[in-house]
């Protein structure tokens, strides 16, 4: 059962303006936050980082932070989701067209909820060739709703017969991958690229950068090529790949094993 707009609806009820910006530009932002034990997990940075997105945006707040959080515990009611995932979405709301927003946006508020969780397991990965992270801009450190680089990127991964890919940024260095941030480990440490680079700031990357000791540093593709692990996280997983390109890195499966159990997440 979705809830728009401060009205809990029936599955499939739910109806978005055909002159919503959110779907003819874009122009909006997500949160995908897990669910654990019939409750949200890390809600109150999840909600933080939506209203830092907003603000780099534009988008004034329709709701406050406590009438989120009470929606989203009631769509997980609703839905019984013990373990599984809510999608919180935002947009500017309905506008004219024309790609400047109106001067007193409405936006619109989506919060939907599923059971279960996507696959685990170690995942091969690929670097992409087509596209890349754009660091310079703002839109690298929100979770926008154009995803279409990622799109592109993924799609390139599944063509060369990979899980995902790594996104390089303009500068060739690594940024992340289509869905997760990255953490390496090179010579014994730790290391993840800075946000500067074009890593979204991932809830879960900054628990496991403090968990890991980690290093936050550029990275080039000559260190990929010396790492013997490498680890893949975002809100819902913390998950070890198993191949770069034509290499296996068997060395990160011990330690994504040892980071879910950490934080009590299901074992990769």
């Amino acid at each position: 059962m979705p809830w728009l707009n401060g009205e809990m609806l029936a599955a499939g009820a739910a109806r978005i303006d055909p002159a919503d910006r959110g779907f003819t530009l874009g122009d909006g932002l997500f949160e995908t936050i897990r669910v654990r034990d019939g409750a949200a997990v890390w809600l109150d940075r999840h909600l933080a980082r939506l209203a830092e997105g907003s603000a780099v945006l534009g988008i004034p707040a329709r709701f406050d932070d406590a009438a989120l959080a009470k929606v989203c515990a009631a769509v997980i009611a609703a839905e019984g989701i013990e373990a599984g995932v809510l999608r919180l979405t935002v947009s500017r709301g309905v506008g004219p067209r024309g790609v400047l927003p109106p001067v007193a946006p409405s936006p619109t508020v989506l919060i939907a909820g599923a059971a279960g969780l996507p696959p685990q397991g170690p995942v091969a990965l690929i670097v992409a060739r087509g596209t890349c992270r754009n660091q310079a801009s703002p839109l690298s450190r929100v979770k926008s709703l154009n995803y279409l680089d990622a799109v592109l990127a993924r799609r390139e991964a599944a063509e060369r017969g990979a899980d995902d890919a790594v996104m390089l940024n303009t500068a060739g260095r690594v940024a992340e991958t289509t869905i997760a941030n990255l953490f390496a480990r090179i010579d014994g440490a730790w290391v993840t690229p800075p946000v500067a680079e074009g890593a979204l700031p991932g809830i879960m990357r900054a628990e496991v950068l403090a968990r890991l000791g980690a290093v936050e540093r550029p990275l080039a593709i000559a260190d990929l090529q010396r790492t013997d692990a490498l680890l893949l996280t975002n809100a819902l997983s913390i998950r070890a790949a198993g191949r770069l390109e034509d290499r296996t890195l068997p060395a990160g499966a011990e330690a994504a094993i040892g980071l879910c159990r950490q934080l009590g997440l299901p074992a990769v």
